[in-house]
């Protein structure tokens, strides 16, 4: 056992866990400059202040790391199912939790402990994609394994979205990061990121006309999308230019010549012309498929029944199916309405406290956005702006440094695992920083939606802090049992 434990401690990397120590340090000089208040006693070490606390979350961290890296790197795997289904259990009992913050349902109340599944399934769901991706027989183009993988992830996410907490739920889709490594094919990818694309540019662009035509820009641009987008797959994915290009210059020619007719002759709306050139499109998809043996044509005819669709119904899902306030953070941040004072007042402040901090920063605890409470959850969704104000330029630009090095090398450590199952556990960690530190520093900077996740190690709190130390500290005792795994 002895010997056991000295090989744990020579395989671990080190260099990982200093970027972890170096981010909580950062992350609590952070939570200091953001809940400390101008008049009174900077006493950061007070069990009263959010600074003290902040220090009892670290300490637990801490613990709770050297805990995981003492247990055996095997009961991860063989327990893993068994996590996964407890954690979901949680995360459906508190859908009907009766205390609700701000408006959400996702915190179990245990006296003066309040704790976030939500956070801890993260791991949990990691470890079960894990499991079953690294089962010899597994092949994600299966799609009996494929449904599976999908189910793993979208039932806690479901769960967690029932509990009033999108934004917690959106991180699940960090996963498919993790997929496309493991072999997903780019479509995928590609389809939601034209999905994004569609929504944006149909939603921004709806109201403004098309030169002297009545035709709205943005479903003039989001069909043309479609027509191109359907013809390059058809190339890349039939080995078919010819049929691409033919039939990406028929749909640009055709609209080309109602385009010139409608300025010059007769002002139309092209949607007319656009959208039965959509149908033709579909329509010629369906007989190659029918009429050919590459099965790639159904998924193209697939991709543009489904862009049509979607897009389609994309203005009704804005304006009837999400909430008020969500609703009017996806118009400010696509510049739709101008709302400094309402939902856009976060983003505002936030703004304005990371312009004021200049290159250098104005110093610990010398932040006046910050110190006089003009940033709303400004140590805990909010905390980069803290950063910026504080230590500018330069200490933002390092912070963010230190997150890049921190996901390298988990690149680096889940391409050196020997089995399936520690590969797909670090690309399962290093997607959720990822996700969580693009997404966190874009909503701050007015980049991205604020969809309320938390910095990685610097934003407030016991149960965010405590899921990332649980979700990395598993990976670094895998990745530390890899030499036994060699030897056998």
């Amino acid at each position: 056992m002895k010997n056991e434990e000295k090989g744990v401690l020579r395989s671990l990397d080190y260099w990982t866990i200093l970027f972890y120590l170096g981010l909580l340090v950062f992350g609590w000089v952070s939570v200091c400059g953001a809940s400390y208040t101008y008049g009174e006693t900077a006493d950061i070490f007070s069990l009263s202040t959010r600074s003290g606390m902040q220090i009892v979350w670290i300490g637990t961290s801490l613990v709770l790391g050297l805990v995981i890296l003492l247990l055996d790197d095997r009961l991860y795997d063989t327990f893993a199912y068994t996590i996964y289904t407890l954690l979901v259990i949680m995360l459906f009992a508190t859908i009907f939790n009766p205390h609700s913050i701000k408006g959400s349902h996702s915190w179990l109340v245990l006296g003066p402990l309040r704790l976030q599944p939500a956070e801890f399934a993260k791991f949990a769901t990691a470890l079960a994609l894990s499991k079953f991706m690294g089962k010899h027989e597994y092949d994600i183009h299966r799609t009996r394994d494929f449904i599976i993988t999908l189910a793993l992830i979208f039932v806690p996410m479901v769960c967690i979205v029932l509990q009033r907490e999108t934004g917690s739920a959106l991180v699940y889709l960090a996963f498919f990061l993790m997929l496309y490594r493991e072999g997903m094919t780019g479509s995928v990818l590609f389809t939601g990121v034209a999905m994004v694309v569609y929504f944006v540019v149909g939603i921004r662009y709806a109201e403004p006309l098309l030169l002297t035509t009545p035709t709205s820009v943005g479903a003039f641009l989001v069909l043309l999308m479609v027509q191109v987008f359907s013809s390059t797959m058809i190339g890349i994915y039939c080995r078919n230019w010819r049929e691409a290009l033919s039939c990406m210059g028929l749909c640009l020619g055709i609209t080309l010549l109602a385009l010139l007719f409608a300025v010059y002759v007769i002002p139309f709306n092209l949607i007319w012309v656009q959208g039965p050139l959509c149908v033709a499109l579909v329509g010629w998809l369906l007989w190659q498929a029918l009429g050919t043996t590459i099965r790639n044509y159904w998924w193209i005819t697939a991709f543009t029944v489904g862009s049509l669709v979607f897009y389609s119904s994309a203005d009704y899902a804005l304006n009837h199916l999400l909430q008020d306030h969500q609703r009017t953070r996806i118009k400010v941040l696509l510049g739709l309405v101008e709302d400094p004072r309402g939902v856009g007042y976060n983003v505002h402040q936030s703004e304005i406290a990371i312009g004021s901090g200049g290159l250098e920063g104005k110093g610990f605890l010398n932040g006046t956005q910050t110190k006089l409470k003009y940033v709303p959850e400004q140590d805990t969704d909010f905390i980069f702006c803290t950063v910026g104000e504080e230590e500018g330029f330069m200490g933002a630009a390092g912070v963010l440094l230190l997150f890049l090095a921190l996901i390298l090398r988990l690149i680096h450590l889940a391409e050196r695992q020997p089995t399936a199952f520690g590969r797909v556990y670090g690309y399962c960690v290093l997607s959720v920083f990822l996700f969580h530190v693009f997404i966190n520093v874009g909503m701050v900077l007015g980049l991205t939606p604020v969809i309320g996740i938390p910095l990685p190690f610097f934003s407030y709190g016991g149960s965010s802090l405590w899921g990332f130390t649980l979700l990395l500290f598993i990976f670094l005792r895998i990745d530390a049992g890899r030499n036994r795994v060699n030897k056998i």
